[in-house]
C-alpha cells in the first residue's frame, strides 16, 4: 500500500489530491484546493507551504507527484507557477517524501487515454477510475489525475524491474 499525493500547482489555486495504490487497484483517499489569501505574492507561497504541509502531516503519503511548468500565456505566469512549485516541493521534501514530475500531457495521456484532452474530459475521467460523485473542483480533479498518473507510471516500473530480473534467470529443463 503507498500514499501517492498528486499537486497540481498554482499560485492562486493549488489542487491536492491523495490516493492509496494497492497493486494495480486505486483507492481516492481526499482532495482539495488551497486557495492562498490575496496579496503579495511571497505569502501566497508560504500559504501553500504551509497548506501542504499541514496535509502531509495529516495523511503521511509515501510519494508526492507534481504538474511541470508549462509556458502558458506569459513567462511572468509561468515563473510564478513555477515559485508555487517551489513551495510546494520543499513542503515534500522537508519530509523527505520522493517527488515525481509528469508533463500535463503526460497525466492527460495517463488518465483519458489522449494527450489533447480538456478539463472536462479530465473531470469526468477521474470520477470515473476513482468512484466519485458529484462536482469535483478542476484543480483538485488535476491533482488526483496527476497522483493516478504517478500510481500507473510505478507499477509500470515495478513490472519492467519484475521482468528484467525474470528474464537474467536460467532454468534447466
Amino acid at each position: 500500500m503507498t500514499l501517492i499525493l498528486g499537486i497540481d500547482p498554482g499560485s492562486r489555486a493549488t489542487g491536492y489530491g491523495i490516493v492509496e495504490s494497492v497493486g494495480n487497484k486505486l483507492k481516492y483517499i481526499d482532495c482539495g484546493c488551497i486557495r492562498p489569501t490575496p496579496g503579495e505574492h511571497p505569502q501566497r507561497l508560504r500559504d501553500i507551504f504551509f497548506a501542504l504541509t499541514s496535509i502531509i502531516k495529516q495523511y503521511s503519503p509515501q510519494e508526492c507527484a507534481i504538474e511541470e511548468v508549462f509556458l502558458g500565456k506569459s513567462v511572468s505566469s509561468a515563473l510564478k507557477l513555477g515559485q508555487a512549485r517551489g513551495a510546494a516541493m520543499v513542503a515534500c521534501l522537508q519530509f523527505d517524501l520522493p517527488v515525481a514530475e509528469y508533463t500535463p500531457r503526460t497525466v492527460k495521456q495517463a488518465v483519458t487515454g489522449t494527450g489533447a484532452a480538456d478539463k472536462l474530459q479530465v473531470q469526468h475521467m477521474i470520477k470515473v477510475l476513482l468512484g466519485l460523485q458529484g462536482k469535483l473542483q478542476a484543480d483538485a480533479a488535476d491533482a488526483l489525475a496527476i497522483a493516478v498518473c504517478h500510481a500507473n507510471s510505478r507499477q509500470s516500473m515495478e513490472r519492467i524491474a519484475a521482468a528484467r530480473s525474470f528474464g537474467g534467470r536460467r532454468y534447466k529443463t
